[in-house]
């Protein structure tokens, strides 16, 4: 991500967070947009991950509160895993390992790029409580270190109006896979 942040692609990007705040009230219930865009104000690093989520069709909003004065917590709400990150492998190990017909990159590195983290089992089954996602696509997710050193990885999605998690190698990747960022602000 660049350095800096036009004044126009800031004050666009709080204008659709803002937006979508507003339409999807039951994601964030008892949290008020005027805190969260005090947070966002003058946090840089913040709103570059934003953006870099919204540009790859993330459609990041807020799901939540760590705690009562903790971060508010940004999610990709997109209704699937987004168009912009698919076709990612696991990690930098396993895109590595690859020797044929490489994808691009790979999950984890493509989120620290952003700023962001992969959901973990518990938050993408929380996230499923808010309305339903990934019923074509599926999400990798934070993967325990005993399952990756073994070689496999967890994805999840929702099918027959269940939430399912499985594995895979890691090695693998397809055009149905991404994953989803979440945010600490």
């Amino acid at each position: 991500m660049s350095s800096t942040m036009k004044a126009q692609e800031r004050t666009e990007l709080l204008q659709t967070l803002q937006a979508r705040f507003e339409k999807n009230t039951r994601h964030h219930k008892g949290i008020a947009w005027a805190d969260v865009q005090a947070r966002l104000e003058g946090n840089l690093d913040a709103l570059k991950s934003l953006l870099a989520m919204e540009a790859s069709g993330g459609e990041p909003d807020v799901i939540g509160q760590d705690s009562k004065a903790g971060p508010y917590l940004f999610c990709d709400c997109s209704a699937e895993t987004p168009s912009g990150r698919r076709s990612l492998c696991y990690d930098a190990e396993a895109l590595q390992a690859r020797k044929e017909n490489k994808p691009e990159g790979s999950a984890l590195e493509t989120a620290a790029a952003m700023g962001v983290e992969l959901l973990t089992e518990e938050q993408y089954r929380e996230l499923q409580k808010l309305g339903e996602f990934d019923l074509k696509t599926s999400s990798w997710i934070q993967t325990p270190a005993d399952v990756r050193k073994l070689g496999g990885a967890l994805f999840c999605d929702r099918r027959y109006g269940k939430v399912f998690v499985y594995h895979n190698g890691a090695q693998s990747y397809y055009a149905v896979r991404g994953f989803r960022g979440l945010l600490r602000v």
